[in-house]
């Protein structure tokens, strides 16, 4: 569990290039069975083992909704004052599905907002 965690941790922040060659290495340190056991995994429905890789995909999950949220109001209302920003950054995945359920149908930035 360590290693998974240490592994995860060491990748974060990395440019495109150097995710993939590092997961290269990894993946050519592991014997074959570990190698065709990760290629019969079904990403789709893994669930991660240690509790730093849950944390981490869960708020990568959560920053995820908030761009695109972000991005879905722009787009309907226009630029966001800072404040509105800072609120959906911050905001409980609750908040941030209720917002995205009424992106469409709220009249106003005031009214999806409240």
């Amino acid at each position: 569990m360590q290693v998974a965690a240490a592994t995860i941790a060491a990748s974060i922040g990395l440019d495109v290039e150097r995710s993939a060659l590092y997961f290269d290495l990894i993946r050519a340190s592991l014997s074959e069975a570990a190698r065709k056991a990760l290629q019969a995994m079904d990403r789709a429905s893994y669930e991660y083992q240690s509790d730093f890789a849950r944390r981490y995909f869960a708020e990568g999950r959560a920053e995820g909704r908030a761009d695109l949220l972000l991005r879905l109001i722009d787009k309907r209302f226009g630029p966001l004052p800072e404040a509105a920003v800072a609120r959906i950054r911050g905001a409980s995945d609750e908040e941030l599905e209720r917002l995205a359920d009424d992106v469409l149908t709220a009249a106003t930035l005031e009214d999806l907002l409240t």
